[in-house]
């Protein structure tokens, strides 16, 4: 897997939402940003990814996935990425089997695809993708690691992400800043 597809894998677990969601988020103050509490624990903005996901223990399907995927060391350098992070419902929502096919060795490649999809290179935080989605007519469309698109739009019930197969995914939590980017929780795994 080349530099360039592993940053945008960083960039989409960094990802953020706005509106009712990013309402909804805990925030504690802190010397270079904010602490925000996902799946129960603090996400230092003095750490990086996978020194924060390792701990929220809604995304422990994903810190899987991305060991199994070796993605682990990308994810850990300096980026800046912006990472759209599926909860483990989010993974509980795919037919009965795919992440336990998707996690063996010999499907490695179609798994990076994926986790790469939810990765774009940069650090975007809400208020980058809204400005983004402005110019845009109302629709943010993101370039993920992966190569393809991915569309942003706030809607009626917040930030939605639609990707390349017309899925949907709810940004649930924005904001997530780390020290190589921001994460962005989403309901739904995004499907190139």
């Amino acid at each position: 897997m080349n530099k360039s597809m592993m940053l945008a894998i960083a960039g989409v677990l960094s990802i953020s939402c706005a509106g009712t969601a990013l309402a909804k988020m805990e925030h504690h103050a802190m010397g270079h940003g904010k602490t925000v509490m996902v799946g129960g624990a603090a996400m230092y903005p003095t750490k990086n990814i996978v020194e924060n996901a390792v701990n929220s223990k809604d995304h422990t399907t994903l810190v899987a996935a991305v060991k199994a995927a070796s993605l682990v060391e990308t994810l850990s350098s300096p980026g800046p990425f912006t990472v759209f992070a599926p909860t483990n419902a989010a993974f509980g929502k795919l037919p009965a089997g795919t992440v336990d096919t998707l996690v063996k060795p010999e499907n490695k490649a179609t798994l990076t695809t994926i986790l790469t999809y939810h990765v774009v290179a940069g650090r975007l935080t809400a208020a980058d993708i809204e400005a983004r989605a402005k110019a845009g007519g109302g629709k943010a469309v993101l370039t993920t690691v992966q190569g393809q698109p991915i569309t942003v739009a706030n809607g009626a019930h917040g930030w939605t992400i639609t990707d390349a197969k017309g899925g949907m995914s709810h940004i649930t939590i924005a904001d997530v800043l780390q020290s190589n980017g921001v994460i962005h929780v989403v309901d739904t795994v995004l499907m190139p």
